[in-house]
């Protein structure tokens, strides 16, 4: 700021004006001393009782198990989020309108629960029906025998191609 000479007189009363507030905006919010440190406590303290909140959230939330039962006994899995069901067992919660289950083949039936896309009847990976393939290779055609054996009299030479002197340049009718 104290590079602003405009000359060798130094500065005009209003560029030093303009410079005083130029400075007082550059440390407008910042804070210096006693009100420095007291924020600086105050965010640490912030940082503790929001870091211990999440933790305290996470176990009560890793303790959320499926309520499915299997053959009378519970299952141990986690529950997806917002869910009381595991990925294993969603397909049970009527409500949930996400997931559906596999309809697999006629040999052999399949519940697993698949994402519900834009296809009317979402599949698992081992009973997705692809498409027919687009790509036909090309067959190789025979080449017939008597094309192979042509006669080699029917072919010009290099020389028979270049223009002789005798032959005239310009062709008339």
């Amino acid at each position: 700021g104290s590079s602003l000479l405009t000359g060798p007189e130094g500065l005009m009363a209003k560029e030093r004006e303009n410079l005083k507030r130029l400075k007082c905006l550059r440390r407008y919010r910042q804070r210096y001393g006693v009100e420095a440190l007291l924020h600086r406590q105050l965010k640490e303290r912030r940082m503790l009782a929001t870091d211990g909140a999440a933790q305290q959230a996470h176990t009560t939330r890793s303790s959320q198990r499926c309520l499915a039962f299997v053959d009378d006994v519970r299952c141990s899995n986690q529950s997806l989020p917002m869910t009381r069901h595991c990925l294993t067992h969603i397909c049970q919660d009527t409500n949930q309108t996400l997931f559906k289950p596999c309809q697999g083949s006629e040999e052999v039936p399949c519940n697993k629960p698949v994402p519900v896309s834009l296809s009317e009847e979402p599949c698992c990976p081992l009973h997705l029906r692809l498409p027919p393939q687009m790509y036909v290779p090309e067959q190789v055609l025979a080449v017939p025998e008597e094309l192979e054996a042509a006669p080699t009299d029917l072919y010009l030479s290099a020389a028979e191609l270049q223009p002789t002197e005798s032959l005239p340049l310009e062709f008339s009718d």
